[in-house]
Order: structure tokens, then C-alpha cells, then sequence
């Protein structure tokens, strides 16, 4: 049976492309333009990973991230993220929100930078789902 992975990303053309890889990797795709939006789904039917990424209008991936392994019903639900932006900075910004009162998470299950190739994708893909 097909596992859900939702794709969190702004940028048209990085969804294709990260939907195509879920396709041909046997899952099905669920898309979300930014992380408000994404937070939405998951609570209305929670996916059995998320593909995210950091920068985005409305909410942040940082803080989707946060949202995700704050709650206990959500936290398990595994989480690649694939950005533009260096892991080295996404980790400086978590720990700068712990500094101002958030509560601590750990770090990304896998973190990839942009631009990813299709077969790296599949195999972080399938790292979590089989």
C-alpha cells in the first residue's frame, strides 16, 4: 500500500519535481504551498512523511518544523528537509527560538540542500517508508 508524503514547498516547480519523485518512488503525493497550509493537512490527516522546505510566505518551514516536534500527536511523523538554505543555518535559527522561549526540538531526521537530484531524493524517501 502507497504511503502519504507531503510535500511542503513554495516554489511550483520544486513541488513537480518533488511530486514526481514520491510518484515513481510507488507513495502518493500531497502538496501544500506554505507551511500554514501544510500544518493544516497534517492535522486534518496526518502524512507518513514530510518533504519541507525552510523558506516560505505565511509560515516558515522553521516554524512548521517547530509546530511538528512540539506535539506530542505530531512529532513522530518523520521529516526531510530540502532547502536552499544550509543546515548550519536552519540549526542556528532553532536554537536562537529555544533562546527566546520556544521549546527545544530536535534536529531534522535528514536535511538536504538544494538542488537535490532525483535518485538522493528517492533514497531518503525510502529510508523512511521502505
Amino acid at each position: 500500500m502507497s504511503k502519504k508524503v507531503l510535500i511542503v514547498d513554495d516554489d511550483p516547480d520544486v513541488r513537480l519535481f518533488n511530486t514526481t519523485v514520491v510518484e515513481e518512488s510507488g507513495h502518493t503525493p500531497v502538496e501544500a504551498a506554505n507551511g500554514e497550509e501544510g500544518l493544516k493537512i497534517i492535522r486534518k490527516d496526518p502524512p507518513d512523511l514530510v518533504v519541507l522546505d525552510v523558506l516560505m510566505p505565511k509560515q516558515s518551514g522553521i516554524r512548521l518544523y517547530r509546530e511538528l516536534k512540539s506535539d506530542k500527536t505530531l512529532m513522530k511523523i518523520p521529516v526531510i528537509i530540502l532547502s536552499g538554505v544550509a543546515k548550519r543555518t536552519f540549526l542556528r535559527s532553532q536554537k536562537a527560538l529555544t533562546e527566546f522561549g520556544d521549546k527545544p526540538v530536535p534536529e531534522p531526521e535528514n536535511y538536504l540542500e538544494k538542488p537535490v537530484e532525483p535518485d538522493e531524493l528517492a533514497a531518503e524517501i525510502k529510508k523512511f517508508l521502505g
